[in-house]
């Protein structure tokens, strides 16, 4: 008989093990799932190619980010993390996915000078290959923060519900005071599952994701400050930056 619930953490974990195998996408667990899904380069995924997400572009050339030392999360094949970079930021970017971490660093290697590596800074950045979540809680580890800019593309409508205050806590630990959150999700009406937080429990599964309102991510992040909250612009395909209008693109800062 296991009595063994004693921590917030222990009840995450409980609320991961609900869900089948094959539909976890946030835990180590994922990797190979991912890894899966990256192997193959030339498939027609938009955010494969090496173009930062127009929203970044936009904050930055408007003043409302500065250069400092930035996470990204989910960094994938390192698009957002690279731009960050060349454009004067101290980056770590962080993925489930061996084979996007290798993918990554070899866009870093093309990009500038560096060796690859675990916590090796390659092409300006430094990629860690690693749930998110528990690197950051270790005060030991080089993501302990605190960080001038956290950003998320395209992670956080792949965690379940409960798994959002594991990302509260992770920005309360490593956001810097006066810092800023940015994030580009699934719109609802766009894209992504629009049930309702208890369905996902019911029979779990992410159905490819979750779908948010504005007031859903305004309610969720109500305690870090609105800069910025809109649609993500379509971008055409010869752009030099990845826009699909399916997207919320968030800019929060926390108080100083």
């Amino acid at each position: 008989m296991d009595r063994d619930i004693r921590t917030v953490e222990d009840v995450l974990r409980l609320l991961d093990g609900l869900f089948a195998p094959e539909a976890d996408r946030w835990t180590e667990g994922a990797a190979a799932w991912w890894n899966g899904f990256y192997t193959e380069r030339d498939k027609p995924v938009p955010f494969f190619a090496a173009k930062p997400d127009e929203n970044l572009v936009s904050c930055l050339e408007r003043g409302l980010i500065a250069p400092g030392r930035a996470l990204d999360l989910g960094c994938g094949p390192g698009r957002n993390a690279l731009y960050l970079a060349a454009h004067g930021f101290e980056v770590d970017a962080v993925d489930l996915s061996p084979a996007a971490i290798a993918w990554a660093e070899e866009r870093g290697r093309e990009a500038g000078a560096g060796t690859a590596g675990a916590g090796v800074r390659v092409g300006g950045v430094r990629f860690h290959c690693g749930d998110a979540f528990t690197l950051t809680a270790d005060s030991t580890s080089e993501l302990c923060g605190p960080y001038d800019l956290v950003y998320d593309s395209g992670c956080f409508h792949h965690l379940p519900p409960h798994r959002r205050v594991s990302h509260l806590a992770l920005l309360e630990r490593v956001l810097a005071p006066g810092g800023h959150f940015a994030l580009t999700c699934f719109a609802a009406g766009r894209m992504g599952s629009e049930l309702p937080d208890a369905a996902f429990y019911r029979e779990p599964g992410l159905h490819g994701g979750l779908a948010y309102t504005p007031e859903s991510l305004r309610r969720i992040f109500s305690d870090l400050e609105e800069v910025e909250l809109r649609p993500m612009r379509q971008e055409p395909a010869d752009s030099a930056l990845f826009g699909q209008e399916f997207l919320w693109t968030a800019l929060f800062r926390r108080p100083a």
